[in-house]
């Protein structure tokens, strides 16, 4: 089984990795492949707006999503996580939500059932948004949710201040191993 976790922050080795590898940690020690997957490095251009994906399950722009796109339908789990910039997810990820979404919304919901969830990363204001952001992403094209003790947001400014939120830290710890459960529940 396999999960896959976007990054959406600029910076590689940033607060969101250190996040990210916190809250996949439970789901490797229990057996999942897990990935991260840096949208920095790739280039994936806005939603058109053209509605081709309507058609058929593709995209018109030439850029790096359908492999990203193929990669999510092949999945167990997806997590969306992104620094809070203005109160939002970072455009690449924002790029990704818009035009997954609406290529699997017009191809029979094809992440519908899968599991994951969203994380935000902040130095303090705006986790709230764009959390709820990128959870409307899971809601609308029926992937499950996971609970944890908090929601899905660790503080932290710079570089390697995330490992001083013992408690945000503890909430996408605990995302990642009731995750491991849901996605082990799915799959009887």
């Amino acid at each position: 089984m396999k999960v896959l976790a976007f990054s959406g922050s600029p910076r590689r080795e940033g607060n969101t990795k250190i996040v990210l590898r916190h809250t996949l940690e439970p789901l490797t020690e229990a057996g999942f492949e897990t990935e991260i997957i840096d949208l920095f490095d790739y280039d994936v251009k806005p939603c058109l707006g053209c509605n081709d994906c309507r058609k058929k399950e593709y995209c018109p722009i030439d850029d790096d999503l359908i492999p990203l796109y193929e990669k999510m339908k092949a999945s167990d789990g997806i997590i969306l996580a992104s620094p809070v910039y203005f109160c939002a997810a970072t455009p690449p990820l924002k790029a990704l939500i818009d035009r997954t979404g609406y290529i699997a919304r017009n191809n029979g919901y094809v992440f519908q059932g899968k599991a994951g969830g969203p994380i935000a990363v902040t130095a303090r204001e705006g986790a709230n948004f764009a959390l709820a952001q990128i959870n409307f992403w899971f809601s609308y094209n029926g992937l499950i949710v996971p609970g944890s003790s908090s929601w899905n947001v660790v503080l932290g400014e710079e570089i390697g201040e995330v490992l001083k939120d013992s408690r945000g830290l503890g909430a996408v710890r605990l995302f990642g191993q009731n995750l491991a459960r849901l996605i082990y529940q799915l799959k009887k």
